[in-house]
């Protein structure tokens, strides 16, 4: 079974590249019984998509400068 830094780890890398079937398995596993590292799973979606949204905003508010 994985480590919760081996799935911070895991939920990293996922962000980068796709991940193996069983490294998905055996991350999914871990979450479903981890309720920190699902946390973290969470914290680091909502994270990505503020990060998202404020760079499309700033992009948008460089385009309507002109």
């Amino acid at each position: 079974m994985l480590s919760c830094k081996d799935v911070t780890h895991l939920l990293s890398e996922a962000q980068d590249r796709k991940l193996a079937l069983s490294e998905r398995l055996s991350l999914e596993m871990h979450l479903a019984m981890c309720k920190g590292c699902a946390n973290f799973k969470k914290q680091m979606s909502f994270l990505r998509k503020a990060c998202r949204g404020y760079a499309d905003r700033v992009a948008a508010d460089d385009v309507h400068k002109d």
